[in-house]
């Protein structure tokens, strides 16, 4: 089946959207050097009715629609005016050059569009049709525009999210020993928790940093946690951006052979220092359930992040270690007593520049990002 090429600067007032296409990597890539334009003939081209989107992913939907029968054989080609949703300024700063409209050969329908280069994933967009029929003069006769039809993209797939994970293996260095999670916080979280949630902290739906086609975004429940130590100490660092008040949790207590361990993002912010999340989810638990169809598992004894294995050479205990060369994020999925750990006040500094809420990842990063929707 033919996929959609890209128009070259049709600007045509006709558009029923504003909005900026900026590129289509397809075999089929078809330029139109001239805008289209209304003709005597527009009566006779068919407007396209009940415009349906399907299959929609990350990077690419499906699209059909119904026509009249009339002058249907005197159709050559679609034009699809796709524009982000949220951004009708887009247009602001677009160079003249830059495409604005697909063009399709007529084919047979469904039709895919797929583009990383215009199509985000979790993003907005609405989409109109004209039908049109190329004449001996290289000038378009087109139909009226169709309704505009609004979707959104999907989350990153279980693909995309081990080409990120790869991406992460490359970087993550050498592995080294810790013993413990921590957590970070001003000390009216805690307090809060004593008081006024049974001495229990709570979890709270993950923000918007990272990726943004991260499908834990928004949806996964847990509570954050960091295992990164200090290599020249063994130690969790003394400094934090999130507070100065630290709980610390022997590391068996959420990471053993009862838990499951999935990737769930990779990232940076326009920094040198990158990101990996990762979720800790006990068997069979919601949280559990939640990761296994969405995020690649990982082998708790034998991974490039994290890992728990029995030691050996000594009285047969667990033992852990994480990478050095990125910040590990770790979310674990379940409440948490404080009553498994202690809460003490650390003696550094509170860093708020490192801190990652609701962070945007550095899209331009060659290191973590992949031929996707950023």
């Amino acid at each position: 089946m033919e996929v959609p090429g890209l128009a070259h600067n049709i600007t045509s007032p006709l558009s029923p959207c504003e909005g900026m296409i900026k590129d289509l990597s397809l075999d089929a890539l078809q330029l139109c050097e001239r805008d289209g334009s209304k003709s005597s003939e527009l009566e006779e081209l068919p407007v396209p009715q009940n415009i349906k989107i399907s299959n929609i992913t990350c990077d690419s939907f499906k699209i059909c629609w119904d026509m009249e029968p009339r002058s249907k054989e005197r159709i050559t080609h679609y034009f699809i005016d796709l524009n982000k949703k949220e951004n009708k300024n887009s247009n602001k700063f677009k160079h003249k050059d830059v495409p604005t409209k697909l063009v399709a050969k007529a084919v047979p329908l469904p039709m895919t569009v797929r583009g990383h280069w215009f199509l985000s994933p979790r993003t907005e967009y609405t989409v109109a049709v004209q039908t049109a029929s190329k004449q001996t003069d290289g000038d378009y006769a087109i139909s009226e525009w169709s309704e505009i039809i609004e979707f959104c993209t999907a989350d990153y797939s279980t693909v995309h999210l081990n080409q990120l994970m790869q991406k992460a293996e490359v970087i993550a260095g050498r592995m080294l020993p810790f013993s413990v999670f921590y957590r970070n916080q001003n000390k009216e979280y805690f307090d809060h928790a004593r008081e006024a949630q049974e001495n229990q902290m709570l979890r709270s739906v993950k923000d918007n940093s990272g990726s943004h086609g991260s499908p834990i975004s928004g949806k996964l429940e847990g509570i954050y946690f960091c295992c990164n130590t200090e290599f020249n100490t063994g130690k969790p660092p003394q400094d934090s951006p999130y507070g100065r008040h630290r709980f610390e949790v022997r590391a068996d207590t959420f990471f053993n052979p009862d838990t499951n361990l999935y990737f769930g993002d990779f990232y940076c912010m326009y920094t040198a220092y990158h990101y990996v999340i990762l979720v800790l989810a006990p068997k069979g638990s919601t949280g559990d359930e939640f990761c296994k169809q969405r995020l690649p598992a990982l082998d708790i004894t034998n991974n490039r992040f994290l890992t728990c294995k029995q030691d050996e050479e000594g009285d047969g205990s667990l033992v852990f270690h994480h990478a050095q060369d990125v910040i590990l994020e770790v979310i674990y999925t379940e409440t948490v007593d404080l009553a498994v750990g202690t809460v003490a006040e650390i003696s550094g500094h509170q860093l708020m520049s490192m801190s990652t809420v609701n962070a945007k990842k550095d899209p331009s990063c060659k290191t973590c990002n992949i031929s996707v929707g950023r």
